[in-house]
């Protein structure tokens, strides 16, 4: 082989062995430099950990992740799971409404002719309502004093005393007053469950106060109010 080859040969073997003698010792203080920090009890910083808090808004910030908690053997995030868990417990709550001072449901005849009477007087009998002195039922508490009231739809709102064979109605207006009442609470869920089963028994709809199909939505805004 020609000297000068050979030369320039021997030159790149020794550059090749240097480079990998440096490699070696960068990795190896690295690596102590490492063992040393444990030892001390510090870890270092990942840099995409910011130290300084987010600001959110003028009065909220958001702290920041400490090493700790990133290297932590319980993972910060939670899972799929528990996020949903941690939505439906942070969902804003229905806003609460006003007390009404009459609260008024109807209850509407399916059929084109109406209830008639008699099928009316059968199933207030069943729920347990009373025929009053004002000529509409009635449902009284303990003392024979008036829970809510229930009217014809049609004026003046009362309903026969005879002839109900003949007697038809379109509809029935069902009546509370919350703040005349020493349960309001109790009244109102009775009275819900009256016109429910009033529903079942002469086929009916039952409308809310604005003359809409009655939702378990506005039942509980106004139990709520109570």
């Amino acid at each position: 082989m020609d000297k000068e080859v050979l030369r320039i040969v021997i030159i790149a073997t020794g550059l090749i062995i240097v480079i990998i003698m440096l490699t070696w010792g960068y990795l190896k203080d690295r690596q102590s430099q490492r063992e040393m920090d444990l030892e001390d009890g510090t870890e270092p910083q990942p840099q995409s950990v910011r130290n300084e808090p987010l600001p959110i808004s003028d009065d909220e910030y958001i702290e920041p992740l400490g090493p700790a908690i990133i290297n932590s053997s319980e993972s910060y995030y939670s899972s799929d799971e528990d996020d949903e868990n941690e939505e439906e417990d942070f969902s804003p709550a229905p806003p609460r409404i006003a007390t009404p001072a009459i609260i008024q449901f109807c209850l509407v005849a399916r059929a084109e002719e109406g209830f008639n009477g008699l099928d009316l007087i059968r199933a207030f009998r069943i729920a347990g309502l009373k025929y009053g002195s004002l000529k509409i039922f009635e449902r009284l508490d303990a003392n024979q004093l008036v829970d809510f009231g229930v009217a014809c739809m049609v004026e003046p709102g009362t309903f026969p005393s005879g002839h109900l064979d003949t007697f038809y109605c379109p509809g029935i207006v069902f009546f509370m007053q919350p703040d005349a009442l020493d349960d309001a609470l109790a009244v109102f869920d009775d009275y819900v469950e009256t016109i429910r089963m009033l529903a079942v028994e002469l086929e009916g709809d039952i409308w809310d106060h604005q003359r809409k199909p009655l939702t378990e939505a506005t039942v509980q805004a106004i139990r709520q109010s109570l």
